[in-house]
């Protein structure tokens, strides 16, 4: 595979930083050095500064993102997640969460499973908990429920649960940007909080807001499995 796809998967770098590398000279394929798009296999001699590149232990970590932070890998931009984190090892966010909601995000250093969960997006089920500013009715469940058309493009069908006359839990298999904003807003709604709680089969649950864990072992295995099997997880 393309050498930033393989450090990538190594759990070493972003593909982007393995390309600066590449640019900068520091990376060297076989004693020659290597250049972006070079192909590589795993019994390849690759040396970074001289030293060997070898495949670090994977990561998975579920946070609590608060309000406030950006779900960049980019620590020069302010109040960047990764930054935020503080994470020892280098990892970066799987998908994203708009700046001023909060919940459930999934960070690692696993360039193979994120890359699997981004293609997966619009087959598997992810929850949000929506506040909105006014009563919400039937006519909006139902509405927001058979889709929605925003930015030129009809949302998919999705689930919706009235939780309280202001709030509503939504179950999307969509991942368009701002979608559940956009959404409510063609209803004249504005949504007040945001709060994703369940990716696939990875529930937030009691895990306090800005707090992380690592992914359990057999929560793991289940996303992997359900990814595989292009199932969606209820």
């Amino acid at each position: 595979m393309r050498i930033n796809k393989y450090l990538s998967n190594l759990g070493y770098c972003s593909r982007k930083e393995a390309n600066n590398w590449l640019e900068a000279g520091r990376i060297f394929v076989n004693g020659q050095l290597g250049f972006p798009g070079q192909w590589v296999e795993p019994t390849d001699d690759i040396r970074l500064d001289g030293e060997p590149i070898v495949a670090r232990a994977l990561v998975y970590l579920l946070l609590n993102k608060p309000p406030g932070i950006t779900c960049t890998a980019d620590e020069s931009v302010n109040d960047n997640i990764i930054a935020f984190l503080n994470y020892p090892d280098y990892v970066f966010p799987v998908g994203r969460l708009d700046k001023a909601s909060q919940g459930l995000m999934l960070l690692t250093n696993d360039g193979e499973l994120a890359n699997q969960v981004l293609e997966a997006e619009n087959g598997h089920e992810k929850t949000y908990v929506v506040t909105v500013d006014r009563a919400i009715d039937e006519l909006f469940l139902t509405g927001m429920s058979n889709g929605v058309e925003i930015d030129g493009k009809v949302t998919k069908p999705c689930k919706l649960n009235a939780i309280d006359m202001h709030t509503f839990e939504i179950i999307l298999s969509q991942g368009l940007n701002r979608q559940i904003r956009k959404m409510c807003q063609v209803f004249h709604y504005k949504v007040l909080k945001l709060e994703r709680t369940r990716i696939v089969n990875l529930e937030l649950n009691d895990l306090a807001l800005g707090s992380w864990r690592n992914v359990t072992q057999e929560e793991l295995d289940t996303l992997k499995a359900t990814i595989k099997a292009g199932t969606r997880t209820d």
